[in-house]
């Protein structure tokens, strides 16, 4: 078996931004909170979402579990399928499986939500495992324990890849040993991803295809 390639799922491999911008601004109107303007709530696509909602709001833990649970009242009925893949990633997962590479999610996503999206998709059959966050927020959702969780279940050979498009994909990959590729097309800016100092960066998803099947 050759290395592991994990991928981020909000920005990566979906343009998953309508529903979660939508789940948000749902949950901050049942919380009574004045409207963000959306360009805004982007920031909540690809953090944890406690503490998304704990830094760009100023919740408290017990305010940020009740906008959670108002964001998940909005996003388990419409908003987990305000959603699509991005262009060419079916095709790209196709050519990476048949090269042989094993392919992974590693998402702060809770894992039922992100499984449900791969398979409405019809990506769920590419990857053999899929890690995401609890849904009853026991364990922390960040993308580095999300990830070194994965990695305790089942390790990846030397050389593994992280390819995601926010600095906290570059961050986890860094911290858990992977190679860490930055995707541009994504919901992170240049500026962010550039001061997180991935490995590689690409700017396509025939570009991230192109560099997988490389290294």
């Amino acid at each position: 078996m050759g290395k592991h390639l994990f991928f981020d799922l909000d920005g990566t491999l979906t343009h998953s931004a309508p529903g979660i911008i939508n789940s948000v601004s749902y949950a901050l109107e049942k919380m009574g909170r004045a409207p963000l303007p959306r360009e805004e709530l982007a920031y909540f696509v690809g953090p944890e979402l406690t503490e998304a909602f704990r830094e760009k709001c100023g919740f408290d833990r017990e305010s940020a579990l009740a906008a959670i649970a108002y964001f998940r009242e909005y996003y388990t009925e419409r908003g987990i399928w305000e959603n699509s893949p991005y262009p060419g990633v079916r095709e790209m997962l196709n050519h990476l499986s048949k090269a042989g590479f094993p392919l992974r999610v590693a998402t702060s996503k809770p894992t039922v939500f992100a499984e449900k999206i791969l398979d409405r998709f019809g990506l769920l059959p590419f990857f053999f495992r899929v890690d995401g966050a609890p849904l009853d927020e026991s364990q922390s959702g960040d993308k580095e324990t999300v990830l070194r969780s994965a990695l305790a279940a089942c390790p990846a050979p030397p050389g593994s890849v992280m390819a995601g498009d926010r600095k906290y994909d570059v961050a986890a990959g860094r911290a858990n040993g992977l190679v860490t590729v930055a995707v541009t097309y994504g919901y992170g800016s240049r500026e962010e991803l550039a001061a997180a100092q991935p490995h590689f960066t690409v700017s396509s998803v025939s570009a991230l295809e192109r560099l997988l099947l490389s290294l």
